[in-house]
């Protein structure tokens, strides 16, 4: 949830909230965002994690199949993920959460690199629905930023 970052909008921002909130009400916990210093002014921040630091989350809110630009920065998200369960005392759950099946059939598909090295390396790509309302002001602002 960059606010900064290309390709981001409120209406994602406003997705991704939600994701988080649906994710983590069907996981029995609260997600909030987790800023984490890494050592020599590094620091690293994850879209979510519960309280106890045993979930971390990265949220993409896209419908529709992604670009091969996209599904970079969706691998991109799970690095990051592997990276910071590392320096963690307690080997976290480590989820790619997800707005759309289109979307995430790449990371899932079993003949999808992407998909064979997420699960080998035990990130969970879950798919969380989320409402008409949103999932149109997603595709709407999909539509701007493509022009």
């Amino acid at each position: 949830m960059t606010p900064n970052h290309t390709g981001y909008s409120r209406e994602h921002l406003q997705a991704e909230r939600i994701m988080l909130d649906r994710l983590g009400s069907s996981l029995g916990v609260v997600l909030t965002p987790l800023r984490i210093v890494l050592g020599d002014g590094v620091h690293v921040e994850v879209d979510g994690a519960d309280e106890r630091q045993t979930i971390l989350v990265e949220t993409w809110a896209h419908q529709g199949r992604p670009k091969p630009a996209q599904q970079n920065k969706v691998l991109a998200d799970a690095l990051k993920l592997l990276h910071v369960a590392r320096t963690l005392r307690v080997q976290p759950r480590m989820v790619l959460c997800l707005s759309d099946h289109g979307a995430a059939h790449h990371f899932t598909a079993a003949s999808s690199w992407a998909a064979h090295a997420l699960r080998s390396l035990e990130i969970e790509v879950i798919v969380v629905d989320l409402p008409v309302d949103i999932k149109a002001g997603i595709i709407a602002a999909q539509t701007r930023q493509s022009r």
